[in-house]
């Protein structure tokens, strides 16, 4: 009678436990850009943040999506996957408008200082997602931009995977570049800030959330024998979260002093 009570407590408190973790794991991924994007919006300036992190995001995950058709592995991270790219999408939103909106403020500052040589200085052209030019690749002036890409390379590597999905080591081969692009998350942020000498514009609250999140997640992925190439690739995702956060320290107890680098002339910081 006794055991058949505990039973009957544990089952529950385990079934508990079980959503909580899924929770935790489809939304776990996006909470870290909450503080990023409050920053970016309170203070009108992205310099800080690399766009390349949601480049390396989107095509983790549109690569994760497409290796789910091919080993179906647990739905929550399939949900993990779909809720990243709706919430890098609208990072992109963000940035791109603040961007944009900076730029123009360069130029009504210069046009309205009459007695600057720089008056004819006109804001950089918007460049768009047809020009194809690899120096504005990721740097159009329109959002719409960004999902045309987006939606092209899914279409693309859509049908490759539909004519490649009975081979089995196209599927592996899928699943691993998913998982190794996602590793590489922090790798765009990492250079900004070595770029930069300072960590300054980048949330340390998000960094620290990646690191969490980014343990938790191999924990999870070890735990439930996820597909063995997650686990490999998420304790690299670790390291490098550490890597971040070793310049936090550094950048603070010991300021630099940035390196210019020159610029083109349609160029901003944010990248």
């Amino acid at each position: 009678m006794e055991a058949g009570g505990r039973e009957w407590l544990l089952v529950p408190l385990q079934q508990l436990v079980s959503w909580g973790a899924a929770g935790a794991m489809v939304f776990g991924g996006v909470v870290p850009y909450v503080p990023q994007y409050r920053h970016i919006r309170r203070t009108q300036n992205a310099e800080g943040f690399s766009t390349y992190v949601c480049l390396v995001l989107l095509v983790a995950n549109v690569l994760r999506i497409l290796f789910w058709f091919g080993r179906r592995f647990e739905s929550p991270l399939l949900w993990q996957s779909i809720i990243m790219i709706i919430t890098m999408l609208l990072m992109l939103k963000l940035c791109t408008e603040v961007r944009v909106s900076n730029e123009l403020n360069i130029k009504r500052r210069s046009f309205a200082a009459p007695d600057s040589k720089d008056e004819e200085i006109k804001a950089p052209p918007r460049r768009s997602y047809l020009d194809f030019d690899l120096n504005y690749f990721w740097r159009w002036s329109k959002f719409t931009d960004y999902v045309q890409c987006v939606l092209t390379f899914t279409g693309v590597s859509g049908y490759i995977t539909y004519l490649w999905l009975d081979s089995a080591l196209f599927v592996e081969t899928l699943g691993f570049l998913a998982v190794f692009t996602e590793a590489m998350l922090g790798v765009p942020q990492l250079y900004r800030n070595y770029q930069n000498r300072s960590t300054e514009g980048m949330s340390v609250k998000m960094v620290l959330m990646w690191t969490s999140g980014d343990t938790f997640k191999t924990v999870y992925f070890i735990l439930n024998q996820a597909p063995f190439q997650f686990s490999i690739c998420g304790l690299l995702q670790v390291f490098v979260d550490m890597a971040i956060l070793l310049q936090v320290y550094l950048y603070s107890s010991y300021p630099q002093k940035a390196v210019s680098h020159p610029a083109h002339p349609a160029s901003t910081k944010a990248l």
